[in-house]
């Protein structure tokens, strides 16, 4: 690896989290020595790349600081491009849309040399053909969660019994044919999850839950991680049950 592209990914991977990063962990990620980790860090800081740490504890990247946006490798341009082409045929019409917008964007931006790789991938995400149909505006559900608002829903389970849910919506689940609305629920006091195929009317409320979505999602994932350590899994929870 040349020594401009090994900077650049040791950004890369201090941007990934805000944990301490290792340089024993870097220097295996990059296939290095760990001294020319120290080395490389000490140039970057020299350079007033803001990188706050010391060797044997591990390393931060601040916030604030930003590479020119279009940086990318080929590989991640194929994975942006792929997880694009999903949501293209998973994502209801306004996701799908952006996803279509987003590789035309990317395709026009990079540079030449690197343009067949998102016009002309290797790799594509097979065609859907058995999603269920949502019951309810997705684009105004992402809204609620985005502004913290209620939605009362008009739910049908799986005996087609009807109920009235008003929830507190903070993240969509997208599995391989139906979509989940990741919620906090007034009528059981719990998270519930609900099928968008399964609403049959849904009522978008002016009022405001009153805890953050991303409060909501920290909690969702706390309570997923410790109901799959009970039941003796391993691993983190996603999104969606």
């Amino acid at each position: 690896m040349r020594r401009a592209d090994r900077l650049f990914q040791i950004i890369q991977v201090l941007r990934r989290t805000r944990r301490p990063v290792t340089a024993d962990a870097i220097a295996v990620e990059l296939e290095t020595s760990k001294r020319t980790i120290y080395r490389d860090i000490a140039d970057l800081i020299g350079q007033r790349v803001p990188i706050r740490g010391e060797a044997g504890v591990g390393y931060v990247l601040d916030g604030g600081f930003d590479l020119p946006p279009l940086m990318l490798t080929p590989d991640e341009i194929e994975a942006a491009v792929l997880g694009a082409q999903w949501v293209m045929g998973r994502g209801d019409p306004a996701l799908a849309r952006a996803a279509q917008d987003l590789i035309a964007k990317i395709g026009a931006a990079v540079p030449e040399r690197l343009r067949p790789f998102a016009l002309e991938p290797s790799a594509r995400a097979a065609v859907r053909w058995n999603v269920a149909p949502d019951g309810l505006d997705m684009a105004q559900v992402r809204q609620a969660i985005r502004s913290g608002r209620k939605i009362t829903l008009h739910y049908s389970d799986e005996q087609e019994r009807v109920s009235l849910r008003t929830v507190w919506p903070f993240a969509v689940g997208y599995h391989e044919t139906v979509r989940l609305i990741i919620t906090w629920c007034e009528l059981r006091t719990d998270f519930r999850s609900f099928r968008t195929d399964r609403v049959k009317d849904a009522d978008f409320l002016d009022e405001r839950y009153p805890e953050r979505p991303a409060v909501l999602r920290a909690r969702y994932r706390k309570a997923m991680t410790e109901k799959m350590g009970e039941m003796g899994w391993r691993g983190q929870p996603g999104v969606a049950p």
